[in-house]
């Protein structure tokens, strides 16, 4: 009976094979425990996005917590980001009138590297859009104001997801 008991707890344990507590970090990553976010470089023209991508990056890699966020003197790494592209595209004209848009698509596009500071080499870099849409309405300026932070948001969260799994 003794050995049935034993085969049988041998067979459970193997199906946890390969499992691992914790974060796992990509290949291109594996030295990296503490990482540094300098404010992202803004290459449009969109007035102080660069504070808001920053922030949004920050809080986006904290609440995944695979990398300690720390500064530039202390880290493994840092990740240099630029804002490349504020884009703005017609999705919905309004009925009877196509020259008037009554729904935008709005995309934030970043540029991502990350540099040793062991080296002083790329590690990794990536393109990453995020986007968000809004209706035009009475006052379009803030309507689109609103968007960006979501737009940011999703590119926050697409840059956390390679840095953090690889994909």
């Amino acid at each position: 009976m003794g050995g049935r008991w034993t085969w049988l707890l041998c067979l459970s344990l193997a199906g946890c094979a390969g499992y691992t507590i914790g974060p796992i970090q990509p290949g291109f990553m594996r030295d990296v425990h503490r990482l540094a976010v300098p404010i992202f470089e803004n290459r449009t023209v969109e007035p102080g996005i660069e504070t808001l991508v920053t922030t949004t990056m920050i809080r986006q890699l904290q609440q995944d917590g695979t990398y300690q966020i720390t500064g530039a003197d202390r880290a493994d790494a840092e990740l240099r980001g630029a804002i490349t592209d504020v884009l703005r595209a017609q999705i919905r004209s309004v009925t009877g009138n196509v020259l008037a848009s009554s729904e935008f698509s709005l995309t934030v596009r970043l540029h991502l590297e990350v540099f040793s500071n062991r080296t002083n080499g790329v590690i990794a870099q990536k393109d990453v859009d995020g986007s968000s849409r809004f209706f035009v309405g009475n006052d379009p300026t803030s309507q689109e104001r609103d968007a960006i932070p979501l737009a940011v948001q999703d590119a926050a969260v697409q840059a956390t997801s390679f840095l953090s799994e690889g994909w």
